[in-house]
């Protein structure tokens, strides 16, 4: 009999280099000899595109090939999941992740790859203090894990960013470069992404991300102002904003808009038969607005004064003739053309006003469209107290008694970008990897409140040491990633109680629920990054040449401390299924079976497995199966056979890790 072998199940994250190469090949096949690229004939098909000159415009400094290496080295950690420190774990599909964004961004890859429908990022400044991101990027697993004192040798380690450096924009671009190409990949094709940042590194920042998402999606460089006092700590200008950098996908992403402000929905204090609207004077105003700049806007609309219609034509009930005419008598021009008007005779209305006419023209500008309250567009600045950083502290601290964290991001700043760039309503997820308090999942939850929404969150934050002098410490609060967790908790408790006492009161329940449960995701799963499960052959030796240690482990390379639960979040991981996807335990031939999204995929964690589970999972005929390949206890012929069943019964995917 063929001793026929599974395959191995892949323990790295998602390749970025064959991604890269797979979308080439997609767009150009016959560039590949042997899947590898001939640049020979990249060169032929595009011509004169490709620049070969040694002097060309583009962004570089000290560091950014190495950030490339960064990139296209995949990572060997896992996500181990934290349920003790989790809410409503068996129901929600929000994730809060502790670890080095960049080890979890890799991670997530294969995951949610296009999945992503908002990223928001307030990374740290480049402000020449403690600088937590190590510069040891080719071992950031083994650095995260010395960092966190994980590993033997001392943690908490941060090193500092004097603006005397040579290299002290370089520090923070390294930092930044691979987080952002790896986040790109993690947008849908309609997604968008902001990055919060200061004068420091803006103009860098635009230029890298010019690159990294294309120069033609960026949208807006927007002023936030969120301190009206300014800060007195800069010389000659006190400064009162920070940055807001907008950049999309593609062209193919349309924004939500925010929600009309109670008082401007005053203005709207007219009704007819169709609904409530307000008068916009038909004249432009501002711009290109005289008949000499645009003389096919300029051209008589005539008025019925017993009932206030207009017509483009002079007739017995049509008398009044209007002009648009500026109040110095200058001819001007209307905002609609000839033909537009035409159309769209019925939104408009000739109402007495105090000119040479006795009448002017306006528009019907309704409050509703198809049933729903217009939205409007942010404006480039971003102005309001709901956007102070005083404001967003004292709600803070509304929940968390203490100063157990400066300066918080707002969370009405947050609601309105969130509720700009997701679908109303919808179940799009937002990601945020400098997550600090996590003020990204109160804003998602808020809106879902608001709108009725089944947005989620991917909260993503470095557990980064609180001092021990510190006011959060003395709170109990070990790491910053642990003042985030607990802002969410409490959030999620004021939201339960708010609707208790809703009901209480007799006034219903809260938008978003239902009458028996919840429909809004009140929890989070904790995902802690850490190292695999498993134990990789690296080829090291110590001094003597000795290889034994490795080759022990190379035989039974399960880490003995990693649990079954530990195995199968890995084992989700790297086949690339979301970590809330819904798990099932099946019971087969007497052995614990479990399915994945509906026997999707079907993993078998036990260590002595029969023919008979093997035939029992294959009967299913799921998708994909895995196994370890420590059950199969060196037992050639029945991994042998375990492939013949599943390829018998139609499962071709069967792994063995």
């Amino acid at each position: 009999m063929l001793n026929i072998q599974p395959d191995k199940l892949e323990l790295k994250s998602m390749s970025i280099t064959n991604d890269q190469k797979a979308k080439l090949k997609q767009l150009f096949p016959e560039v590949f000899n042997e899947d590898k690229i001939d640049f020979d004939k990249l060169k032929a098909t595009l011509g004169e595109e490709i620049d070969t000159g040694e002097e060309r415009f583009g962004m570089t400094w000290p560091g950014k090939n190495e950030c490339f290496k960064v990139i296209q080295t995949p990572s060997v950690g896992t996500l181990k999941p934290a349920k003790e420190e989790s809410v409503n774990w068996d129901t929600t599909e929000n994730l809060f992740i502790e670890g080095d964004n960049l080890e979890v961004l890799k991670l997530l890859q294969g995951s949610y790859y296009g999945k992503i429908k908002m990223i928001y990022i307030d990374p740290p400044y480049n402000t020449g203090n403690d600088f937590i991101y190590p510069d040891n990027y080719t071992e950031s697993l083994e650095t995260y894990l010395t960092y966190t004192g994980q590993t033997d040798e001392e943690g908490r380690k941060s090193t500092s960013n004097p603006e005397s450096s040579g290299r002290f924009h370089s520090k923070w671009l390294n930092m930044i470069y691979p987080r952002l190409f790896l986040a790109k990949n993690l947008l849908r094709e309609d997604g968008v992404i902001f990055i919060s940042i200061d004068d420091n590194e803006a103009s860098n920042l635009r230029k890298l991300c010019d690159e990294i998402f294309g120069e033609n999606n960026f949208i807006a460089d927007v002023v936030v102002v969120n301190n009206f006092k300014g800060r007195n700590d800069k010389k000659y200008i006190a400064t009162a904003h920070e940055r807001l950098l907008m950049y999309v996908k593609s062209e193919l992403f349309e924004e939500s808009g925010l929600k009309l402000p109670d008082q401007r929905i005053t203005e709207f204090n007219k009704e007819d038969n169709i609904g409530k609207y307000r008068n916009l004077g038909l004249r432009k105003r501002g711009g290109a607005d005289t008949r000499t700049q645009r003389p096919n806007m300029f051209f008589p609309i005539y008025i019925n004064p017993e009932t206030n219609e207009v017509a483009l034509e002079m007739n017995e009930q049509f008398s009044i003739e209007v002009l648009p005419k500026k109040s110095d008598g200058t001819e001007g021009c209307w905002r609609w053309g000839y033909y537009t008007v035409s159309q769209r005779l019925k939104s408009l209305e000739g109402l007495p006003v105090n000119n040479e006419y006795g009448f002017d023209v306006f528009e019907k500008d309704y409050l509703e469209t198809n049933g729903e309250i217009r939205r409007i567009k942010p404006k480039s600045i971003m102005i309001g107290s709901n956007y102070s950083t005083d404001g967003a502290t004292k709600s803070f601290r509304a929940l968390i008694e203490s100063k157990v964290f400066d300066n918080p991001k707002s969370v009405h700043f947050l609601t309105d970008l969130v509720s700009y760039a997701t679908t109303v309503g919808g179940n799009d997820i937002v990601l945020d990897f400098f997550a600090g308090s996590g003020t990204i999942a109160h804003a998602v939850m808020n809106l879902n409140i608001d709108d009725k929404g089944k947005r989620n969150f991917i909260c993503i934050q470095l557990p980064e040491a609180c001092k021990e002098d510190s006011e959060a410490y003395k709170a109990g609060y070990k790491t910053i990633a642990d003042i985030g967790k607990e802002r969410i908790r409490r959030v999620i408790n004021k939201i339960n109680e708010e609707h208790a006492a809703k009901e209480k009161e007799g006034q219903g329940k809260l938008p978003g629920m239902k009458e028996e449960k919840a429909e809004l995701d009140l929890g989070f799963r904790v995902f802690k990054l850490d190292k695999s499960n498993f134990n990789v052959w690296d080829g090291t030796v110590d001094e003597s040449g000795d290889v034994s240690e490795q080759i022990e482990m190379f035989i039974d390379h399960i880490d003995h401390n990693a649990s079954e639960e530990y195995i199968l979040y890995e084992i989700l991981l790297k086949t690339r299924f979301p970590l809330t996807t819904k798990i099932e335990v099946l019971q087969l031939a007497d052995k614990n079976v479990y399915s994945i999204a509906d026997k999707a995929l079907l993993i078998c964690l036990d260590k002595k497995l029969t023919k008979e589970v093997i035939t029992e999972i294959a009967r299913l005929q799921p998708a994909r199966v895995v196994c370890l390949d420590a059950g199969f206890a060196n037992n050639d012929q029945l991994k042998t056979n375990a492939v013949q069943i599943m390829k018998s019964h139609g499962v071709e995917d069967f792994r063995t890790v």
